[in-house]
This record gives structure tokens, C-alpha cells and sequence, in this order.
């Protein structure tokens, strides 16, 4: 066995998914599997046990894998800054930058990287699941290329192609898929995966029927739309995972919408909790009306404290602090309480005001902070992590929160992952909805976080199990792309 490359018609397509249920299944059977993903672009990431920094769903998948999360599983990782410059993390350190126009052909060296990482993990796991991005099918950056086609040709592996029924077009994006690419990327696409599928998959037949015809390959089966299922999305605040109906009764979160945000699965955790509402919003009176108000963490500090203040978020979030109802900034949301921030190296700004919520500054140093911190919080134990160039000092002693602090219904942390603890989360809830007056109590029966996300990893490994045809996985794995698979019209120009 060697390798597998789970690409999409388009993103969110369902691949970090698949590739997570894949990797799960194989570690059933005794395989060693680590997952990969050659480039990530995501604001969503997690700090592994050696301090190396990677994309929050490459970690899911090496949960699911049963394996230690670690750098070569997500060499390079492009964190937005703007919607023209990303900052570069590679093998889980800073980089440098990349600009827009630098897209398409400065990553030269950071393909090498990337290739060089799979070709580790080959030598010490007996598969590789790699994740594409994207859609295999954006022939403007083809040439550049070394997470979708590139690095199926640079290691001949076989593509599998998932696409999403439950955006409709599926059939016809993946036949678009195929004959966009050139004759020699479609000699490894060597199947395809229907996702998100409702209903009666006796209706979907003549036209899977069909797709097999017209692109001579097979569909390897029909995925269902599964419930309460979800992966660390690489996309900040996507919310796929668990947005749910709104509730009459119970305890309502509101997190503000940055344009920004990072490590915004820190309420991912929150949201599962038994009669808590958590829900999206850039309304400042949706802002004021809810009973707890969360500030994520952002990738761009003080853009994104500016634009708070631009929509009037920055008056419903004061007002709420005076009134004492509860507001918690976690990390860049953290910062944005203070007094003031000093930022020379994210922004270049300079100093600029904070909201003046906390009596602290922050300092911006060019050096990132990639930490996994270990405390406690009403004796409760707390594991977290941290990802950030800003820090915090106060000359005014305060209550200490997570190594933050507190003051009245102000909460702040620069720790990441802290409401995956069940025991601190529960007890931070409670104590919050009483700032609140809101008579919320966790459910004494309701499993924790940790509880679910594996859950999650087996129903994704039973759909697998049951949906996909395994016998064709296996023959894919074990020899690669069938031979003299058949050219579709055009082509790439």
C-alpha cells in the first residue's frame, strides 16, 4: 500500500471528511495511515505536541488515524492576512508571506517542502491519505500546482474525486472536472464519490450510470447526509458542523463574525453542550440581546477590531460590560478588550486604542508564540494551546483567567481549545449564564467533547465501510490508477 489522494469538485466538497472516515477505517484494520494535505489555506490550526504549528482538520484526521499529529502532515500552511497576502507557516513554523500575484508561481519552494514531507511519512506509515484543495480543475494555477494534480503526478497516486449532491450539479461537476484537466492528471482520477446524499439512492442510479459511461470511471458509492457530523473546518466560523435550530429556552451565545477570525472552533465545543444556543452574527443588537457574547480570535488583530467598530459592534460590547452581562475574548479577541494595542508587526499600525474593557496592553513581536499551555480555573484542569504574536501585561492586579484575567463580566484568554475540557466548560457556563440571569445547568448525563468528535470519526469510518465500494479502495491503494483509463474531451488548453 502506498497512497490515495481525496480531491473535490469544489471546496467543501466533503474531502477533509472523507479523508478523515478513510483514515479511521484503515486504522480498524491494522493499516498504518497518517493523513496529509500538501498546502492548506485555513485560519483554523492547532499546535502539536513538538510546538509545530498545522491546519486544525490535517489534526482531526490524525485523531482519526490513531497516530500523533505532526508537522509533515500539513507542511506548508497559508494563514490569510488580507485578501491579497497570507502568511506562510511551513513544517509548523513561520515562513514569511506570500502575496496574491506570488499565487501561481512563487511557491516553488514550498512545493519541495511539501514533497519532500509526503516522501517521510511514505517511508515511516504503510498509507498516505492525502487531502487535495480546492477543485483539481483550477487550470489557472495548474502550473504551480503541488497539492492537487502535482502531487498526484509528482508520486503516482490515484485520485478520488467527492463532490456534493447536496448543492446540485454534482454529475455535471465532476464530468467538468475530468475533461477540464489534461490527458495525463486524468490517467490517475480513478473514481468518484457522491457526498451529503438524501433520499432514495435508487433514484440517483441512471445517472451514476451515466457518469460511468461518459468518463469510463466507476463511482465508488453514495455517501449519505450525515447528522451531527463535522471536522475542525479549515474555514474560520463556517459553523457547518453546528448550527441548529435556535431554542426558546437555555442559555444563548452570540460570537461576533470577524472577517478574520482564527481558531474560531474554539466554540465548536460550546455549541454541543445540551441547551445552548450558539449562533454568527456581525448585528450589534443581536450582540446586545444575547446572554453571553464571545470575541474569537482573529488573524488580523486590529483590521478586524476596526471593523468591529465600523458596524457599532464596539458599543453593544461596551454597553454589555457595564450593564454586567458576560463578554469573552479569546486570543485576538482577548486583545481587542484592552486598553491598547501596540502593532508594528501584523498590521504595522502602530498603537492603536483597544476597547478599553480591560486594564491591559497588548505588544506585538515578530516572534509567534506556539505553546500548549496546562492550568487550572476553579479547580478545575485546563489544557489549551496558544498561536499569537500579541501579548498581554497589566500593571493592575486582576482576578487571573487561563492566564488572562477577569474583571467583573469581562473574560479574557489567549488560550486556544480550552472549552474542550467538559469540566472547565460546564463550570464557565454556569458561572456566565449567572452573570447573565439566565438558570442554565449542564445536563449530568451528556457526553463530553472529546466523546463526540469520536463518534463523529466512527460514523464517518461506517459510512465508508458501508457506502463505498472498500474492495476497489483496497486495489486503488495497493497498485495505484488502473492502466489506460480513458481520455475525456478537451482537455486542459
Amino acid at each position: 500500500m502506498t497512497g490515495l489522494l481525496v480531491a473535490g469538485t469544489t471546496s467543501d466538497a466533503g474531502k477533509s471528511l472523507v479523508t478523515a472516515g478513510i483514515c479511521r477505517w484503515l486504522a480498524r484494520r491494522g493499516v498504518r495511515v497518517a493523513p496529509f494535505k500538501a498546502q492548506n489555506m485555513s485560519n483554523n490550526s492547532m499546535v502539536c505536541a513538538d510546538g509545530a504549528e498545522i491546519g486544525r482538520a490535517q489534526w482531526v484526521q490524525a485523531r482519526a488515524a490513531g497516530v500523533e499529529p505532526e508537522a509533515a502532515m500539513n507542511p506548508v500552511l497559508l494563514k490569510p492576512g488580507s485578501d491579497r497576502r497570507s502568511h506562510v507557516v511551513a513544517l509548523g513554523k513561520p515562513f514569511g508571506t506570500l502575496e496574491a500575484g506570488e499565487y501561481a508561481t512563487g511557491r516553488a519552494g514550498l512545493a519541495e517542502i511539501a514533497f519532500g514531507a509526503f516522501e517521510d511519512l511514505s517511508a515511516r506509515y504503510d498509507v498516505v491519505v492525502c487531502e487535495g484543495a480546492g477543485s483539481p480543475a483550477e487550470i489557472n494555477l495548474r502550473g504551480g500546482d503541488y497539492v492537487n494534480m502535482g502531487l498526484a503526478r509528482r508520486f503516482g497516486l490515484p485520485v478520488v474525486v467527492v463532490g456534493d449532491i447536496d448543492r446540485g450539479g454534482v454529475l455535471a461537476a465532476m464530468f467538468g472536472t475530468l475533461a477540464l484537466l489534461s490527458a495525463e492528471d486524468q490517467a490517475l482520477v480513478a473514481g468518484w464519490v457522491v457526498n451529503k446524499f438524501r433520499g432514495d439512492v435508487g433514484l440517483l442510479r441512471p445517472g451514476l450510470d451515466s457518469l460511468e459511461k461518459v468518463t469510463g470511471r466507476p463511482v465508488l458509492g453514495v455517501l449519505p447526509w450525515l447528522d451531527r457530523v463535522w471536522i475542525d473546518s479549515e474555514d474560520a466560523l463556517a459553523a457547518a458542523g453546528w448550527r441548529r435550530e435556535a431554542q426558546n429556552t437555555g442559555l444563548d451565545v452570540a460570537v461576533v463574525r470577524f472577517p478574520r477570525a482564527s481558531n474560531a472552533t474554539d466554540v465548536d465545543a460550546l455549541a454541543a453542550e445540551p441547551g445552548v444556543t450558539v449562533t454568527l452574527t456581525a448585528d450589534p443588537d443581536r450582540v446586545a440581546a444575547a446572554d453571553v457574547v464571545v470575541l474569537p480570535g482573529s488573524r488580523s488583530t486590529v483590521g478586524d477590531l476596526a471593523w468591529l467598530r465600523e458596524r457599532g459592534l464596539d458599543a453593544a460590547v461596551t454597553a454589555r460590560a457595564v450593564t454586567g452581562r458576560p463578554v469573552l475574548g479569546i486570543c485576538g479577541g482577548y486583545q481587542m478588550l484592552a486598553e491598547s494595542i501596540v502593532d508594528d508587526v501584523e498590521s504595522g499600525a502602530g498603537e492603536v486604542p483597544g476597547l478599553g474593557l480591560l486594564p491591559a496592553k497588548v505588544t506585538f513581536a515578530a516572534e509567534k508564540v506556539l505553546a500548549r499551555p496546562v492550568g487550572e480555573w476553579r479547580g478545575t484542569r485546563v489544557d489549551a494551546y496558544e498561536i499569537h504574536h500579541g501579548s498581554v501585561t497589566s500593571a493592575t492586579t486582576t482576578e487571573s483567567f487561563l492566564d488572562g484575567m477577569r474583571a467583573g463580566a469581562v473574560w479574557g484568554t489567549m488560550w486556544h481549545g480550552a472549552f474542550e475540557n467538559d469540566a472547565f466548560r460546564r463550570a464557565w457556563l454556569t458561572e456566565a449564564a449567572a452573570q447573565a440571569g439566565v438558570s442554565w445547568a449542564p445536563a449530568p448525563d451528556a457526553p463530553g467533547f472529546g466523546e463526540l468528535r469520536e463518534e463523529m470519526l466512527d460514523k464517518l469510518a461506517d459510512a465508508v465501510g458501508e457506502h463505498l465500494d472498500t474492495a476497489v479502495l483496497e486495489t486503488l491503494l495497493e497498485r495505484g490508477a488502473p492502466p489506460n483509463l480513458p481520455f475525456v474531451p478537451p482537455g486542459a488548453p
